[in-house]
């Protein structure tokens, strides 16, 4: 028998942080993700020491666990730009320092896109600049990237993530598998058996499969090769609710947690029916 994961959401935190513990539970949420801060803002409001205790006292009677933070939009650690990449660092650094402080297992963000760039430099720059958020922010919460739907030049494909993980060399840097960018980028053109199979040995191979953390579980608008990063509920879109069944049967990453970034079937974000959806696969 297939050991299931814990399968949870991204939730709204309106209010405080504390309430990601009420909202998830509203939903059968297991586990979940956050904005710890403003993802449309370049610099981002620390919570205050009263806000932090009450997530700490309410996270102490609650099942909901790990949590995650995503982190804001607007960063892009691969890009030319010095005075973006800068605001990238600051950005990235803040939303870790939040994730840190109220004890969150990680933070988990979109590599970024060269755009024009060099590609091998833009790599190289990302790996200088991990290092430097890593080292701003001690301790043992995790930076987390996640694989992209490709296109525009962007960095974020299994080739790219395994050279960042390698040079990085930091225990603490960990990977999220998006299952709707995987299929967007072309990465995967079906959930078949076979095709799940082929596709985690090569990320075993890659980045070690021990270090994949999270998945995003959201199922796409756009086809296989779009490039056009569009999430759908499960069942609904082009991976279709057989290719979820056929995830769920990959033992290998029953270890980490199921994340759904979906639009909810009331258009409100993940919802009850995404998650029984996604349970009943299993």
């Amino acid at each position: 028998m297939i050991k299931k994961p814990k399968i949870g959401a991204h939730v709204s935190v309106a209010g405080g942080l504390h309430f990601i513990f009420e909202n998830a539970r509203a939903i059968g949420a297991e586990c979940a993700q956050i904005f710890g801060a403003s993802p449309r803002q370049w610099r981002a409001k620390m919570p205050n020491s009263s806000e932090i205790s009450k997530f700490k006292t309410v996270a102490k009677n609650s099942s909901v666990s790990p949590i995650f933070l995503h982190a804001a939009y607007l960063a892009n650690l691969a890009s030319s730009d010095k005075e973006i990449l800068a605001k990238s660092i600051q950005s990235l650094t803040d939303h870790l320092t939040i994730a840190a402080l109220i004890r969150a297992e990680g933070l988990i963000f979109h590599v970024g896109s060269s755009k024009g760039g060099n590609k091998k430099e833009a790599l190289d720059e990302e790996v200088r600049a991990i290092k430097e958020i890593l080292k701003k922010v001690p301790g043992q919460t995790k930076l987390i990237m996640e694989n992209t739907a490709g296109g525009g030049e962007k960095v974020g494909s299994l080739e790219d993530i395994s050279y960042i993980y390698k040079k990085v060399q930091s225990p603490r840097l960990k990977i999220c598998f998006d299952t709707a960018h995987a299929f967007e980028s072309g990465l995967i053109n079906e959930y078949a058996p076979q095709k799940i199979k082929n596709l985690f040995d090569e990320w075993d191979k890659a980045i070690g499969l021990e270090n994949l953390v999270a998945l995003h579980v959201n199922d796409s608008k756009t086809k296989s090769g779009s490039n056009h990063d569009r999430h759908e509920n499960i069942g609904e879109g082009e991976i279709g609710l057989a290719g979820f069944k056929n995830l769920a049967k990959e033992k290998r990453i029953s270890g980490a947690c199921w994340l759904l970034e979906v639009p909810g079937f009331d258009g409100n974000g993940p919802d009850r029916k995404n998650i029984d959806i996604l349970k009943s696969c299993f």
